[in-house]
């Protein structure tokens, strides 16, 4: 409640006093060290700080958004001015790692070893400027996590770290992560609750509330999440449209979604492109090819669907549509073109296995059915359910679309059974989807397939949308 009214040059020593009045108040006892740390400047370099601040700004916009990555990269370039002007600025080298996972991530879409060796490169920064502080163990958790998927590493890095920053949301948070990834949903879903009550307004942590509830198949749980995250921020449009397409997910029901795509269309036309591929996914659902059009007009050249790492592209999107069609010449040409795309970025990351699932799909939309098959094989080698159940049942879920457009219906079967049968992976699959979408067209009226349905769907299917 206080002012201070100083030259901006002295905002860092404003920060420290401002702390330092705070456990004064709370008659918190500090250790020499957290003295220490509170007295310390993040930098002395007012210009290196303000790229800083600009960066989490744009980094916290875009970590819920497929269509934000360009202000990904973009706070890059602001932290690696950052840190060209002080090379001693510590908490731009861990930001700078973040961002770069991010984008080898959590995007899909920028998974070549070189981001992962720059994500390195700003740990080491970090550990060379600092190697006992806990952020710095923060960081190498994050970086074995988002990097090296090595589970075990970043939970005894993240061990470490708590000592120092034991009430540190972010240590809760990815600890839900690692587990949610280990099949252990519920103790997951803990951590994230406990990362929500020590940062109540923390609007992506209460998205992924929500998905952890999806994964659980606790929708109506999923969407009470997802509305005290617009409790928060009521404008943000992909919190509205990933709360539409719950009910899309969980009941087979698409008005929900679209009515939230018209309300954009209606008072924020500007905006449809971030809801442009739940808007195209229900078109597809109600086989509504006018629909489809004006929706894959609105993606851009964003993708035309994103599910998890999977992502397809604008271009096999355009196959879709011309398949509703009929029009297989067009097909063809889209596909083809989807192809080119995504085998570039399969030769740039040749062990990604959710990349190479995709080049899977769409060789069977060309009718490539051997090569198909080897490259969703092998895209399920890469991606083992048993080290990450999310990612490894999305590349089965796909590679039982594979399989299906490639005419073999028992193996497809196989792989959604086996997706059935494997811990929380089942939750992957979701009823809606199954029962609505053309994908698994070449499976419908098989009794197999009718019962894994019938199995997805929900109890109360009377209950009405909100």
């Amino acid at each position: 409640a206080q002012t201070y009214d100083r030259d901006l040059a002295d905002v860092f020593a404003i920060q420290s006093e401002i702390a330092k009045a705070i456990a004064e108040q709370l008659q918190a006892k500090l250790s020499p060290n957290e003295k220490k740390a509170i007295e310390l400047p993040p930098t002395t370099d007012l210009t290196a700080f303000d790229l800083y601040s600009r960066a989490k700004s744009l980094f916290l916009k875009a970590t819920f958004s497929s269509t934000n990555e360009p202000d990904v990269r973009k706070a890059i370039e602001l932290l690696d001015e950052a840190v060209k002007r002080d090379p001693s600025f510590f908490d731009a080298y861990c930001q700078l790692a973040y961002a770069h996972e991010y984008l080898y991530a959590i995007s899909g879409s920028d998974h070549p070893p070189a981001r992962l060796a720059l994500a390195e490169a700003a740990v080491q920064a970090a550990t060379r400027l600092r190697p006992d502080a806990a952020e710095t163990h923060l960081a190498r958790a994050q970086y074995l996590y988002y990097g090296l998927r090595d589970y075990a590493g970043a939970l005894a890095e993240l061990e470490i770290a708590r000592r120092g920053l034991p009430n540190d949301p972010r240590l809760f948070e990815l600890t839900g992560y690692i587990l949610r990834r280990r099949g252990q949903q519920e103790e997951g879903l803990q951590n994230l609750q406990r990362a929500v009550e020590l940062d109540p307004r923390n609007f992506f942590t209460l998205q992924q509330i929500a998905l952890s509830y999806q994964f659980l198949g606790r929708y109506a749980d999923s969407i009470a999440a997802m509305d005290r995250a617009l409790a928060i921020v009521p404008d943000s449009v992909e919190t509205q449209d990933v709360r539409g397409l719950f009910y899309f997910f969980w009941k087979a029901d698409t008005r929900p979604a679209l009515q939230t795509i018209d309300a954009i269309l209606a008072q924020r036309p500007s905006d449809v492109a971030i809801g442009a591929d739940t808007w195209f996914l229900c078109a597809l659902a109600e086989r509504d090819p006018a629909a489809a059009e004006r929706a894959l007009v609105a993606v851009g050249d964003n993708n035309c669907w994103s599910e998890g790492v999977i992502t397809l592209s604008r271009s096999f999107g355009e196959g879709l549509l011309a398949r509703m069609l009929k029009d297989e010449a067009r097909a063809r040409i889209a596909f083809e073109a989807a192809r080119a795309q995504q085998e570039k970025i399969v030769q740039a990351q040749p062990d990604y296995g959710p990349a190479l699932c995709v080049l899977g799909l769409i060789d069977a939309a060309l009718g490539r059915k051997d090569l198909a098959l080897d490259e969703g094989r092998r895209a399920i080698a890469l991606t083992p359910i048993e080290k990450d159940v999310t990612n490894g049942s999305r590349v089965l879920q796909y590679f039982a679309i594979t399989a299906a457009w490639a005419g073999e219906k028992e193996l497809a079967l196989q792989q959604l059974e086996a997706g059935l049968r494997a811990p929380h992976a089942s939750q992957m699959l979701s009823y809606g989807a199954l029962k609505l979408l053309p994908f698994w067209d070449p499976l419908r009226g098989d009794p197999r397939f009718e019962k894994i349905v019938a199995s997805l769907a929900p109890k109360n299917l009377a209950a009405p949308s909100k």
